[in-house]
């Protein structure tokens, strides 16, 4: 019987995901997969993003990782919400907030990413709150004379039936 040699298994570095601020000043990274993905219809971050809701991709605080820029990160914490929102204090762009209530986690805006996160947004958060004005997936159309602008078409009224007919 001969004895079996096998290689030592060499682990490889983990993926990342990149993001960084509008201006190019903050950059971070994750690794992935991300934990989770959701949309949060809340109006803390429907204020703070000035959008209907924001799309956040969640990380483990030891997956994240801030590359360059972190003395041009400013943040803003609500206390009684136990929430502290970091954003860049160049151009503004929210950046990612923490909770108290998960201080191994940290959110950060999807957008900001330039590559797949690992994780498909498929939870909503504060769904209740969501506004009657956010587009929900309705039909559109192109606006004539306005190239890449599409639009919803008003809903045809229905015809209100003469008293006594029926």
């Amino acid at each position: 019987m001969t004895a079996k040699t096998t290689k030592p298994k060499t682990l490889s570095p983990p993926k990342t995901a990149k993001a960084q601020c509008l201006c190019g000043a903050v950059t971070m990274e994750i690794d992935v997969p991300a934990r989770w993905a959701f949309h949060d219809h809340g109006a803390a971050a429907r204020v703070a993003h000035g959008a209907a809701y924001a799309t956040y991709v969640g990380s483990w605080r030891k997956r994240f990782r801030i590359l360059g820029g972190e003395s041009c990160i400013a943040h803003f914490e609500n206390e009684a919400a136990g929430i502290t929102r970091h954003f860049c204090a160049t151009c503004g762009t929210p950046l990612y907030y923490e909770t108290t209530r998960s201080p191994h986690m940290v959110n950060i805006p999807r957008a900001l990413f330039t590559s797949r996160t690992g994780r498909e947004p498929r939870y909503h958060l504060r769904y209740a709150e969501m506004q009657d004005w956010t587009y929900t997936g309705e039909t559109l159309s192109p606006l004539k004379g306005f190239p890449g602008v599409l639009f919803e078409r008003p809903k045809k009224k229905k015809r209100a039936l003469p008293e006594g007919m029926f």
